[in-house]
């Protein structure tokens, strides 16, 4: 896909959103793939014995969601030159109803000698920002 046009953004566009909804049975699928079965991802026992919630998501798993809409904007994913957040609150997953995460992308910064837009997430579960200073920067170049 062609890369958006550098020249047409500005600081404070919202360049995506997306809402990603999880189920229990989505972290299974997650623990599979990334080999992360701590049981905090799955037993409410466990989970709550060591101060939590109820069972969270895995952190990388909200990471990745939260970087997706920027890589679909973008075009390709090697256009994605950074990606940094600090993991701020845990989405915990409910059994029945799972958990519902909202991302907006909004251009925070544009350095148009590299040609490089960094792009602000912000990232909540039940309105509550659960990513801090989470930036990508992606090269429009």
């Amino acid at each position: 896909m062609p890369a958006p046009e550098f020249e047409s953004l500005a600081v404070g566009d919202v360049v995506a959103e997306r809402t990603f909804d999880l189920s229990r049975d989505a972290l299974v699928r997650y623990a599979g793939a990334s080999g992360d079965f701590n049981p905090i991802h799955y037993r409410d026992d466990v989970a709550t014995s060591v101060g939590l919630p109820g069972v969270i998501a895995h952190g990388m798993l909200t990471m990745g969601l939260s970087v997706q809409p920027v890589v679909d904007w973008a075009g390709d994913p090697a256009r994605v030159v950074d990606y940094q957040v600090r993991f701020t609150r845990p989405v915990v997953v409910d059994p029945t109803s799972g958990a519902s995460v909202q991302v907006t992308a909004k251009v925070g910064q544009l350095d148009a000698e590299a040609r490089v837009a960094r792009i602000d997430l912000t990232t909540t579960f039940n309105a509550e920002t659960v990513l801090g200073k989470a930036q990508v920067r992606v090269s429009l170049a």
